[in-house]
């Protein structure tokens, strides 16, 4: 493959790109149905809460009671405008998730490459697109190498269509090879190319479409579903209960109006209509507060997830060390160079020739960080020698693949008439391209091994050049020289070992996932505190056995080394089969089934693909492993909280009832009226939403097991639990009544008494709720 020569492009200065901005707006498209304020006050009027208050208000307005009647009818403003505050406050939220989820963009602006979001690019924009991009605009392609793009979303064909640069000539649509034309949220499944951007947001094909992409929406979960069973099932209690409660008070005493309304206290006092709108306010302001710890939720339902998660497969690099590479070791004609010991001593002359080619068999301008480090290890010990060549030309470039983990340059010097290559890769790969003997081999493993022992990641280098005219297909046809070896060092992050600490105290077992050697990875393990360092799965390994013996590896092992991206899937498959609740974190494409079958996928949101963060669940932004342990005590925390306010509704709802229903049944005086079940219902919903979900997280949050994923949200003890606090309160708010009737009080007097003990009761019981463990 070409390389692609992007010095030759500048791009916009910033200043046009922000005066473009600002002229024309962001690259977004109309951010979906979003309820306004009528939409929000429909909704409150079909409430069976709303309902049932104008009915009360209307019956007063029957009997003559007027102050009563437009008492109760006020409430419905209070009602409406709490509500809007709640549905703002969440909109809010999912506002802020849907600015960070969507894509980035890479741009060239005044020379210089810079990432961007995607609803930050502007017309004229150079776009650089490549392998896993989702394309942020419609553009034009200026250069491109074997740019393949996926545009089934605009044409429904499943099949790449090949890019190439061109006149901008002739219809503009997509579908159809050799067209110079991309398109807003289309896919690249190929090459690299350099675009200029044409139309943004509404104007793009996919505006004209009107098909919003990487949207958070309202997703239904789980506990949804729960919810939704459980507010039907009462409020067909409630509904028999009402009539009951009409038709025995009518008979009874004779007065059907005030029966009425007697039963439509009670229906207020047993429905429990808060638990929809303190679940969606729960999900929501809890994927705010994830994105605060740094991960963004993409699917809601995996903050139901998180609690439940029982193992953590995480990448090495990036995630569990700071994915800064340094080169520590050069191994050449059998002399080792310490590089990181030896800071200050120029570079033997031995060596000169291995790093020559190593920075020869990288890019021009890299993103690798162990190309970055082989350039600026060049630039410290060969800046002034032969050893650098600025000015070769870069003909050819052999990409890494799984068939064979190396990847060559091929250059033509400015006076040289044969080809000079470079490849570097895995030393078994360099070692098959140099047609090592099997002893040699051998001893290239031996030092391989020694290098790995001391937690290097470690590559294999090697030359040749090539005096026929064309090229050849493939590196194998080349006579490759095996130079010698270069291990790099990339540092553990200073708070990875304390957070494998936290997941292990909550029952949380961590799987590392790489693809250097077993004893790169054995070193690292030690080093982060991995309880299980010794028994290592390898890639070849796992090729070799069956779907059983793979399910019971992964329940022994802690470590998988030389492992391809495609195999990690096999890896979460027999997790999943072993009935763990596997978390998985990915960055690139192949990553992308891996991280959808996992229970919660986890993208890279550094250096993460478009692909792999659309395949997730969760988005690290900042790719610390820290993140994931701090989103899981946050996912433990908000379930939790849910779990108290739950049980809060219905605790507060017992004595409510209680004191609704049996003055009908006992023949008392009606103790509460619809006022005062609205009154109560208005301290109910923002204590719910307000107090709970901002409780911070028990003690001992991350010092117990997984909750089981089939753990219902009001189980058997938490039911029991807020049913006999209920009773509790009820049990002291009818003595209090008996006690005010016994002292002779009127009824009003002994209807505010009993009224004001429910309310501070109600208080008491929220101090009560707020934590289960202090």
């Amino acid at each position: 493959m070409v390389m692609l020569d992007i010095s030759a492009f500048t791009g916009l200065s910033p200043e046009e790109a922000g005066r473009r901005l600002q002229q024309e707006g962001y690259n977004e498209l109309p951010s979906g149905e979003k309820r306004g304020i009528l939409g929000i006050i429909t909704g409150v009027v079909r409430e069976p809460m709303f309902l049932l208050l104008v009915a009360a208000g209307l019956i007063y307005f029957i009997i003559g009671d007027v102050q009563e009647g437009l008492i109760l009818l006020s409430f419905v403003l209070v009602i409406i405008g709490i509500t809007v505050y709640q549905e703002r406050k969440t909109e809010n939220a999912l506002e802020a998730l849907r600015n960070l989820s969507s894509p980035r963009a890479l741009v060239i602006r005044g020379g210089s490459r810079s990432r961007i979001a995607g609803r930050e690019v502007v017309r004229g924009d150079l776009m650089l697109v490549s392998e896993g991009d989702r394309i942020a605009a419609d553009a034009v392609l200026l250069a491109g190498n074997n740019l393949m793009v996926d545009e089934s979303l605009l044409t429904g064909e499943s099949v790449p269509v090949r890019k190439f640069p061109g006149p901008m000539e002739g219809e503009r649509r997509p579908g159809g090879d050799d067209f110079p034309w991309l398109f807003s949220g289309t896919l690249v499944v190929q090459g690299q190319g350099v675009a200029e951007v044409t139309a943004i947001g509404t104007n793009t094909e996919m505006g004209r479409i009107g098909r919003a992409l990487q949207r958070l929406e309202r997703e239904e979960t789980k506990l949804h579903g729960e919810t939704a069973r459980i507010v039907r099932s009462i409020a067909l209690i409630g509904l028999l209960l009402f009539a009951t409660v009409v038709i025995v008070y009518g008979i009874t005493r004779g007065d059907w109006l005030n029966g009425l309304l007697a039963g439509i206290t009670l229906a207020m006092a047993i429905l429990p209509e808060e638990f929809p709108v303190v679940l969606t306010v729960f999900l929501a302001l809890g994927a705010w507060r994830l994105s605060k710890v740094n991960v963004l939720t993409r699917h809601v339902p995996a903050i139901e997830t998180l609690g439940a998660a029982t193992v953590l497969c995480v990448d090495k690099t990036g995630t569990l060390t700071l994915n800064r590479m340094t080169v520590a070791r050069l191994e050449a004609q059998g002399q080792i160079f310490a590089c990181d010991i030896r800071k200050d001593q120029s570079l033997p002359e031995p060596f000169h020739e291995l790093l020559e080619f190593a920075i020869l068999s990288c890019k021009k301008d890299p993103f690798d960080p162990m190309e970055q480090a082989l350039l600026q290890k060049g630039c410290d010990d060969l800046d002034g020698t032969e050893h650098l060549h600025r000015d070769w030309e870069l003909v050819l470039e052999y990409p890494l693949s799984r068939e064979l983990l190396a990847m060559s340059n091929v250059w033509r010097s400015r006076t040289g008439e044969e080809y000079v290559i470079a490849a570097k890769g895995a030393p078994e790969a360099i070692a098959d391209l140099c047609h090592l003997s099997p002893a040699d081999a051998q001893a290239v493993g031996v030092e391989v091994e020694k290098l790995a022992a001391e937690g290097l990641r470690v590559i294999a280098v090697a030359k040749s050049s090539f005096g026929k005219k064309d090229l050849p297909d493939g590196q194998h046809e080349f006579s490759f020289t095996h130079l010698g070896l270069i291990g790099f060092a990339d540092p553990v992050r200073p708070d990875a070992a304390d957070a494998i600490g936290e997941c292990y105290s909550a029952g949380i077992r961590v799987v590392m996932i790489t693809g250097d050697y077993p004893a790169t990875a054995r070193y690292i393990g030690r080093e982060i505190g991995l309880r299980s360092v010794e028994e290592v799965i390898t890639g070849p390994q796992m090729e070799s056995m069956d779907n059983r013996a793979v399910t019971g590896a992964v329940g022994k092992a802690d470590i998988f080394a030389r492992v391809v991206p495609e195999q990690k899937l096999v890896i979460v498959e027999a997790l999943k089969q072993n009935g763990e609740v596997v978390a998985m974190t990915g960055d690139g494409v192949n990553d992308a089934p891996a991280l959808k079958s996992a229970n919660i996928g986890i993208a890279m949101g550094g250096r993460g693909t478009d692909v792999a963060r659309e395949a997730s669940s969760l988005v690290l932004l900042d790719d610390n492993f820290a993140s994931i342990v701090a989103a899981v005590r946050m996912g433990r925390r908000i379930y939790d909280n849910l779990k108290k306010a739950m049980a809060y509704i219905i605790s507060v709802h017992v004595p409510i009832a209680g004191i609704s229903l049996a003055p009908v049944l006992l023949g008392w005086p009606l103790i509460l009226l619809p006022v005062h079940v609205v009154f109560l219902e208005l301290i109910i919903d923002p204590a719910c939403s307000v107090v709970f979900e901002a409780e911070r997280a028990e003690a001992d949050v991350m010092q117990r097991s997984p909750r089981d994923p089939g753990e219902h949200l009001l189980d058997k003890q938490t039911t029991l639990l807020a049913l006999a606090q209920g009773l509790g309160v009820l049990a002291v708010v009818l003595a209090v009544y008996l006690s005010a009737v016994s002292r002779g009080l009127d009824t009003a007097e002994t209807r505010t008494l009993t009224f004001v003990t429910i309310v501070v009761a109600n208080l008491a019981l929220i101090c009560t709720n707020r934590s289960w463990t202090e």
